[in-house]
Order: C-alpha cells, then sequence, then structure tokens
C-alpha cells in the first residue's frame, strides 16, 4: 500500500497511542531483525548488560531469572524466554549458573558485550537515517510529555 501523505493539519489530528505502537513495532522488529543477523538475540544483549558491572549492573553481582525479568520488566517483550536465552548463553560460555540458581557473566560473556556494544552506533546510524539530531530531540521530549500528560512516570 503506498504512503498516504497528509497535511499538517491531517498529521495534528492523528492518534498518537496508534502512531507510537507503530513505532514501537517497526523498530523492534528492525532491531531484532538487525541483531539475529549478527547472531544474537536482543534479549541476549540484555542478559549480558544487566549482569555486567562494566554495563548495567552495580556490581557485577549474579542475578536469578526472576529477578533478570524484574530488572527488565519495562522493556522485556511478551514473548521473550529468559530461560532460554540464558541457556544458549550458558552454553557459549557466556554466563554461568551457580548452585542457588543466580546467572553470572563470565570473562567470555564480557567480551562478548564489548563486541555486540560496537553494533550499536550501525544500528542507531540506520534508525536514525533521515532524522536530525534537533528533530528526534524533539521527537523524545513529546513523547516524554505524553508519557506525563497520561501520568505515567518518566524513568532514565
Amino acid at each position: 500500500m503506498p504512503e498516504q501523505h497528509l497535511s499538517d493539519a491531517e498529521l495534528a489530528a492523528e492518534p498518537a497511542a496508534y502512531w507510537t505502537g507503530i513505532a514501537n513495532k517497526a523498530l523492534v522488529t528492525y532491531t531484532r531483525t538487525w541483531q539475529a543477523e549478527k547472531g544474537y538475540t536482543q534479549p541476549q544483549f540484555w542478559l549480558l548488560r544487566n549482569l555486567s558491572a562494566e554495563d548495567i549492573s552495580p556490581d557485577g553481582a549474579g542475578m536469578t531469572l526472576p529477578e533478570l525479568q524484574e530488572a527488565m520488566a519495562s522493556y522485556i517483550q511478551p514473548q521473550d524466554d529468559l530461560a532460554t536465552e540464558a541457556a544458549e548463553l550458558v552454553r557459549r560460555g557466556w554466563l554461568r549458573q551457580d548452585a542457588d540458581g543466580a546467572l553470572w557473566i563470565t570473562e567470555e560473556g564480557e567480551r562478548a558485550r564489548l563486541d555486540l556494544k560496537r553494533n550499536t552506533p550501525a544500528l542507531l546510524a540506520a534508525l536514525h537515517a533521515g532524522i536530525s539530531v534537533e528533530d528526534y530531540v524533539t521527537t523524545v521530549k513529546v513523547l516524554r510529555q505524553f508519557v506525563r500528560n497520561a501520568g505515567g512516570t518518566i524513568t532514565p
């Protein structure tokens, strides 16, 4: 279906929730496809990031799957199976699991996290193509205001 060109007045009447939903689906699908082509999944990258003292984890301590699920609650997708994703990372030697069920990032996992992180600028460049920094910043500010107007909480 060809893209419909709407006037500014017509665009102003469009429902934000519809467009944010469409944008979310497209961005997540693009990101996950891009990452899969590189040999990993978005949840695998999140697991490594959440367990790394050099990234999201404040202390590098191990975490159980329920703790990781809670830590990722704001961005994990309903279809994501952290147990399966973690098992694959254990198989690769990027995570290890202790007797209490906590997962820990290994040295090999930390090297992998750094390698995967190096992909991020290329992914962002592809997604930001044709969008000025100013327009992007304005868009994020508008979305944050929508969240506040809807009674939501802005988190970093």
